[in-house]
Protein backbone atom coordinates (compact mmCIF):
# COMPACT_ATOMS: atom_id res chain seq x y z
CA UNK A 1 0.00 0.00 0.00
CA UNK A 2 0.83 3.66 -0.88
CA UNK A 3 0.10 6.20 1.52
CA UNK A 4 0.67 10.06 1.48
CA UNK A 5 1.47 11.90 4.43
CA UNK A 6 0.34 15.49 4.75
CA UNK A 7 2.45 18.30 6.30
CA UNK A 8 0.46 17.82 9.71
CA UNK A 9 1.75 14.24 10.47
CA UNK A 10 4.95 14.79 10.06
CA UNK A 11 5.43 17.12 12.73
CA UNK A 12 5.28 16.73 15.42
CA UNK A 13 8.36 14.03 15.85
CA UNK A 14 6.87 11.16 17.73
CA UNK A 15 4.00 10.50 15.20
CA UNK A 16 6.37 10.96 12.44
CA UNK A 17 8.68 8.69 13.95
CA UNK A 18 5.75 6.02 14.52
CA UNK A 19 4.67 6.75 10.77
CA UNK A 20 8.44 6.13 9.61
CA UNK A 21 9.25 3.56 11.36
CA UNK A 22 6.40 0.93 10.44
CA UNK A 23 6.97 2.27 6.76
CA UNK A 24 10.81 1.00 7.11
CA UNK A 25 9.24 -1.93 8.71
CA UNK A 26 7.22 -2.68 5.33
CA UNK A 27 3.74 -1.91 6.32
CA UNK A 28 3.60 0.94 3.88
CA UNK A 29 5.53 3.17 1.10
CA UNK A 30 5.30 6.97 2.52
CA UNK A 31 5.21 9.08 -0.50
CA UNK A 32 5.32 12.80 0.24
CA UNK A 33 6.62 16.02 -2.20
CA UNK A 34 8.83 18.73 -1.85
CA UNK A 35 6.02 20.91 -1.11
CA UNK A 36 4.60 18.39 2.02
CA UNK A 37 8.32 18.54 3.25
CA UNK A 38 9.31 22.36 2.89
CA UNK A 39 5.49 23.14 4.90
CA UNK A 40 6.48 20.57 7.50
CA UNK A 41 10.29 22.49 7.50
CA UNK A 42 8.48 26.30 7.74
CA UNK A 43 5.92 24.96 10.54
CA UNK A 44 8.48 24.40 13.09
CA UNK A 45 10.02 28.40 12.53
CA UNK A 46 7.37 29.14 15.46
CA UNK A 47 9.57 26.94 17.82
CA UNK A 48 13.02 28.86 16.92
CA UNK A 49 15.35 29.06 14.34
CA UNK A 50 17.31 25.71 15.99
CA UNK A 51 13.78 24.05 15.45
CA UNK A 52 13.90 24.79 11.82
CA UNK A 53 17.55 23.18 11.38
CA UNK A 54 16.54 20.52 13.29
CA UNK A 55 13.41 19.57 10.75
CA UNK A 56 15.75 20.35 8.14
CA UNK A 57 17.84 18.12 9.53
CA UNK A 58 15.70 15.36 9.54
CA UNK A 59 13.99 15.85 6.18
CA UNK A 60 17.22 15.42 4.63
CA UNK A 61 17.11 11.87 6.97
CA UNK A 62 13.95 10.74 5.49
CA UNK A 63 14.80 11.59 1.61
CA UNK A 64 18.03 9.07 2.34
CA UNK A 65 15.94 6.74 3.92
CA UNK A 66 13.06 7.16 1.63
CA UNK A 67 14.86 7.68 -1.92
CA UNK A 68 11.34 6.36 -3.41
CA UNK A 69 8.88 8.21 -1.62
CA UNK A 70 9.37 11.70 -3.00
CA UNK A 71 6.83 12.64 -5.59
CA UNK A 72 7.45 14.84 -8.01
CA UNK A 73 4.77 18.05 -8.85
CA UNK A 74 2.69 17.70 -11.38
CA UNK A 75 1.42 20.86 -12.91
CA UNK A 76 -1.11 20.10 -15.49
CA UNK A 77 -2.76 17.26 -12.88
CA UNK A 78 -3.37 20.03 -9.91
CA UNK A 79 -4.57 22.46 -12.44
CA UNK A 80 -7.72 19.85 -13.01
CA UNK A 81 -8.11 19.44 -9.24
CA UNK A 82 -10.38 20.91 -6.56
CA UNK A 83 -10.60 20.95 -3.14
CA UNK A 84 -12.25 23.83 -0.57
CA UNK A 85 -8.86 25.06 0.72
CA UNK A 86 -6.63 25.36 -3.28
CA UNK A 87 -3.57 25.25 -1.04
CA UNK A 88 -3.95 21.94 -0.22
CA UNK A 89 -4.58 20.98 -3.67
CA UNK A 90 -0.73 19.70 -4.14
CA UNK A 91 -1.39 17.36 -1.79
CA UNK A 92 -4.19 15.25 -3.60
CA UNK A 93 -2.04 15.87 -7.17
CA UNK A 94 1.22 14.41 -5.30
CA UNK A 95 -0.81 11.24 -4.30
CA UNK A 96 -2.61 10.80 -7.44
CA UNK A 97 1.03 11.16 -9.03
CA UNK A 98 2.44 8.51 -6.43
CA UNK A 99 -0.46 6.28 -6.91
CA UNK A 100 -1.33 6.71 -3.30
CA UNK A 101 -4.36 4.83 -1.96
CA UNK A 102 -4.39 6.96 1.07
CA UNK A 103 -3.86 10.40 2.29
CA UNK A 104 -3.22 10.66 5.69
CA UNK A 105 -3.49 13.81 7.17
CA UNK A 106 -4.95 15.66 10.15
CA UNK A 107 -7.47 17.42 7.80
CA UNK A 108 -10.28 16.27 6.84
CA UNK A 109 -12.65 19.33 5.83
CA UNK A 110 -10.13 20.27 3.50
CA UNK A 111 -9.96 16.89 1.76
CA UNK A 112 -13.96 15.79 1.20
CA UNK A 113 -13.82 12.07 1.09
CA UNK A 114 -15.93 12.04 -1.88
CA UNK A 115 -13.64 14.01 -4.32
CA UNK A 116 -10.64 11.95 -2.64
CA UNK A 117 -13.07 8.41 -3.81
CA UNK A 118 -13.23 10.45 -7.14
CA UNK A 119 -9.66 9.53 -7.67
CA UNK A 120 -9.74 6.39 -5.81
CA UNK A 121 -7.95 7.48 -2.91
CA UNK A 122 -9.13 7.33 0.70
CA UNK A 123 -8.50 9.79 3.50
CA UNK A 124 -7.33 8.74 7.13
CA UNK A 125 -6.39 10.30 9.92
CA UNK A 126 -2.71 9.16 11.62
CA UNK A 127 -4.83 7.40 14.27
CA UNK A 128 -7.00 5.56 12.08
CA UNK A 129 -4.14 4.48 9.98
CA UNK A 130 -2.07 3.27 12.20
CA UNK A 131 -4.58 1.51 14.21
CA UNK A 132 -5.42 -0.14 10.91
CA UNK A 133 -1.83 -1.75 10.57
CA UNK A 134 -1.87 -2.93 14.00
CA UNK A 135 -5.11 -5.14 13.69
CA UNK A 136 -2.63 -6.40 10.39
CA UNK A 137 0.32 -6.77 12.24
CA UNK A 138 0.05 -5.75 15.72
CA UNK A 139 3.50 -6.95 16.80
CA UNK A 140 5.29 -4.78 14.26
CA UNK A 141 3.62 -1.49 15.04
CA UNK A 142 4.03 -2.56 18.98
CA UNK A 143 7.80 -2.60 18.36
CA UNK A 144 8.10 0.61 16.30
CA UNK A 145 6.07 2.54 18.77
CA UNK A 146 8.27 0.65 22.24
CA UNK A 147 11.50 1.74 20.15
CA UNK A 148 10.12 5.67 19.59
CA UNK A 149 9.38 5.03 23.21
CA UNK A 150 12.54 4.93 24.46
CA UNK A 151 14.18 7.64 21.91
CA UNK A 152 11.29 10.02 24.33
CA UNK A 153 12.48 8.61 27.48
CA UNK A 154 16.11 8.81 26.52
CA UNK A 155 16.09 12.42 25.51
CA UNK A 156 13.51 13.53 27.39
CA UNK A 157 15.29 12.09 30.63
CA UNK A 158 12.23 11.30 31.81
CA UNK A 159 9.98 7.77 32.00
CA UNK A 160 6.97 8.02 29.16
CA UNK A 161 3.75 5.58 29.58
CA UNK A 162 2.71 4.25 25.96
CA UNK A 163 -0.29 5.45 26.54
CA UNK A 164 -0.01 8.81 27.26
CA UNK A 165 2.86 9.34 24.64
CA UNK A 166 0.63 8.21 22.29
CA UNK A 167 -2.20 9.92 23.13
CA UNK A 168 0.34 13.06 22.93
CA UNK A 169 0.87 11.93 19.65
CA UNK A 170 -2.84 12.15 18.81
CA UNK A 171 -3.01 8.58 18.76
CA UNK A 172 -5.80 7.81 21.40
CA UNK A 173 -7.03 4.78 19.70
CA UNK A 174 -3.34 3.11 18.83
CA UNK A 175 -2.25 4.21 22.82
CA UNK A 176 -5.62 2.45 23.80
CA UNK A 177 -4.70 -1.19 22.25
CA UNK A 178 -1.09 -0.75 23.18
CA UNK A 179 -1.56 1.04 26.87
Amino acid sequence: MRALLDANVLYPTVLRQILTGVAAAGLYEPLWSDRILEEWARATVKLGPEAERQARSEVAGLRAAFPAALVPPDAALAARLRLPDPDDVHVLAAAISGGAEVIVTRNATDFPRATLAAEGIERLDADQFLTALWSGTPEVVAGVCQRVRAEAERLSGEPWEMRALLKRAGLPKLGKRLG
